[in-house]
């Protein structure tokens, strides 16, 4: 089954690396786009059209302060991710559950000799 757009997918959204470097800036609070770009050292059009994506799909939200608008991160959009992650996690928490087994199984047998 083919990937929906960008606009519409958090997975396609996060692909971007710029975007993730995005979120990564907004994990510790609200910022105008001024502050994003200095800490990204990308455009402001560049920076406006990721943050643009990103509150197309809801992982950033915005406020108006003043004539600025403030981002932050909407963490709760990121779900989805984390629930189709959590599987492979457990399968390589299973992998390593069944090496530390190995390893002490050999272990045991070292010490009978």
């Amino acid at each position: 089954m083919a990937r929906s757009s960008t606009t519409s997918d958090v997975f396609n959204a996060l692909a971007d690396a710029h975007r993730r470097e995005v979120l990564d800036t907004l994990i510790t609070g609200e910022k105008a786009v001024g502050a994003i770009v200095k800490r990204l050292s990308m455009s402001q059009p560049q920076v406006s059209k990721h943050l643009r994506v990103l509150r197309a799909v809801g992982l950033v939200g915005c406020r108006a302060e003043g004539r600025r608008r403030l981002y932050r991160l909407e963490s709760a959009r990121l779900a989805p991710l984390h629930e189709w992650l959590a599987k492979y996690e457990q399968a390589m928490n299973d992998r390593l559950d069944r090496v530390d087994n190995y390893l002490k199984e050999l272990q045991q047998q070292g010490e009978r000799r």
